[in-house]
């Protein structure tokens, strides 16, 4: 997100697809519902509305990234404070039981996704600006070279 303009946070490529922005006011709805009382009450919170979360994401780059912050930190806030024994536990998401494993993983394929998106769009934007996030193409060569040697790291 920080690649691209202001203005490029809120274009759509077609009226089906969705804005970063979008993207991100949902992302931050779902974390909201899911992370907010966890372990304790089901991930689909009554006050909720998803289909808002595709409607008039906010207009700037502050007030969307701090929608991002905002749910990022619930995210982690819940999964820091888990026990082993937590593990073990059932957790609801809209009424349907799920271990709290399979609950954490739905939920991170999920944002695995829509980050793949806003991966996609932003490179779109940027084109032959964009700056890689991993090795660059056609850099593979020289970039096990530097982890060969030990002034890079894969992780």
């Amino acid at each position: 997100m920080a690649q691209v303009r202001d203005e490029q946070l809120l274009t759509v490529l077609d009226p089906e697809m969705n804005s970063i922005a979008v993207l991100v006011k949902h992302m931050a709805g779902n974390m909201r519902s899911r992370w907010t009382g966890f372990l304790t009450s089901d991930g689909e919170k009554p006050d909720r509305n998803r289909d808002s979360e595709f409607l008039d994401p906010p207009q700037t780059r502050e007030a969307l990234m701090e929608l991002w912050e905002q749910g990022w930190e619930r995210l982690f806030s819940a999964l820091g404070p888990l026990s082993d024994d937590d593990l073990k536990r059932t957790v609801m998401i809209r009424g349907e039981a799920h271990s709290v494993m399979q609950a954490i993983n739905r939920q991170l394929a999920h944002y695995v996704y829509h980050c793949g998106q806003i991966v996609l769009l932003a490179k779109h934007f940027q084109s032959e600006k964009w700056q890689s996030l991993s090795v660059p193409r056609g850099k593979s060569g020289s970039f096990n070279q530097r982890v060969a040697a030990g002034e890079a790291s894969q992780r």
